[in-house]
């Protein structure tokens, strides 16, 4: 009986006094509120709206993972229904399946998320436009990242080696400044270099072999899009092996769809479902040749549904056999982010840097992860009032 009170008053909602007041687990008031969201009248068309609901804008930046949550807590068929109606109700109609209002939209990475959620749900007549809104986000992604990160890795691998033949991608800008100095100009404050320097193009050997391991929880959704953006960087410089791995339940390798356009890739993340990180570790464990020639970086939150102790144990063998572990639990600019604490601070224990990290400050990061640095600096400085 118990059991079925409960399952109506998921149907029906907080607004229902005959019902009185009905007990929750953890999993069924977050059920609750993935429902309430869509189907709790926050409009104010005369119903009783239900104060738990924050709604479903098309402009709220949570619609990505509303949609993902849906798809973790019911069967496929049920999936459908939900995602149609949150489309007739909620004002996405016009957006996704007119291709004239879709050209009029301001593109951004929440907008992205939403397309890459309802991927499914968008007609045939608008799937180019979409496409060309994600093209034109991932597209600024790329300029504010390529040419900072492609500086960082030649500047750690070439990092004494000069050479005179120009290439503006491997300027030495330090030393470029430092030889020029002589030549400030006070009258128009500016510097005028007689002479550039430059460092050597990185052999055509792969040097290094990294590892991009993807976590496909709807909340990750930004750092998805950037992390497929910095694959695809490193997939097109011939000093790196790079390989793209995405993960849920199921390990996805995505190297060559993000070597060929990042936008394709974004568009064959599955946004939702299970977390297994053990199961795609040990995965990326198989990619590993030359473990102190080898960068892993794991972008997840940490909410592991695999086995934990498993999880561990892999990322210190990585770890101590010399691979360049590094946990990022965000790679966005967005706010502090939300993960499993607990488990962060034992892979921290194991003296892996685990931290939140910004695209900008991304180049920095690998630069000195290519050179054996510490980075537990990094760790140190992206917390906040909370220890990881």
């Amino acid at each position: 009986m118990d059991d079925l009170i409960t399952r109506w008053r998921l149907i029906l909602g907080q607004d229902l006094n005959a019902l009185g007041e009905v007990s929750l687990n953890e999993q069924q008031s977050l059920m609750d509120a993935t429902l309430a969201a869509l189907y709790d009248d926050t409009e104010g068309n005369g119903n009783n709206g239900s104060k738990r609901s924050a709604g479903l804008g098309s402009s709220s930046p949570n619609l990505a993972k509303w949609l993902t949550d849906v798809r973790s807590f019911f069967p496929p068929d049920v999936v459908s229904v939900i995602q149609s109606d949150a489309i007739e109700r909620k004002g996405l109609t016009k957006l996704l399946f007119e291709p004239e209002t879709l050209k009029n939209v301001k593109p951004d990475i929440s907008m992205v998320g939403t397309l890459m959620a309802l991927k499914g749900q968008i007609p045939a007549k608008s799937k180019n436009t979409a496409r060309e809104l994600v093209k034109e986000v991932v597209d600024e992604i790329m300029k504010r990242m390529e040419q900072d990160l492609r500086r960082a890795v030649t500047g750690a691998l070439n990092k004494k080696a000069h050479t005179p033949i120009a290439n503006f991608s491997s300027t030495d800008w330090k030393r470029t400044i430092q030889r020029n100095l002589k030549n400030y100009d006070t009258a128009t404050k500016r510097l005028i270099p007689e002479k550039f320097y430059f460092f050597e193009r990185t052999q055509r050997q792969k040097n290094w072999t990294v590892i991009l391991d993807i976590d496909q929880s709807g909340s990750m959704c930004d750092s998805i899009i950037y992390s497929s953006v910095m694959g695809s960087i490193f997939a097109s410089m011939p000093a790196l092996d790079t390989h793209v791995v995405v993960f849920d339940t199921e390990v996805t390798d995505l190297t060559e769809v993000c070597r060929e356009d990042p936008v394709d890739m974004l568009f064959g993340v599955q946004l939702g479902g299970g977390t297994d990180i053990n199961k795609s570790v040990a995965y990326c464990q198989t990619l590993i040749e030359n473990p102190r020639k080898t960068m892993f970086i794991l972008i997840s939150d940490l909410y592991e549904g695999g086995v934990r102790a498993g999880l561990l144990r892999r990322l210190n063998e990585m770890h101590q056999e010399g691979v360049k572990v590094l946990v990022l639990l965000a790679l966005s600019d967005s706010g502090r982010p939300d993960y499993d604490e607990k488990l962060g601070k034992e892979i921290s224990k194991l003296g892996i840097a685990c931290f939140a990290c910004t695209p900008d400050r991304l180049p920095e990061l690998v630069e000195n992860a290519l050179k054996g640095n510490d980075l537990k600096k990094f760790e140190s400085a992206s917390r906040t009032d909370k220890e990881i």
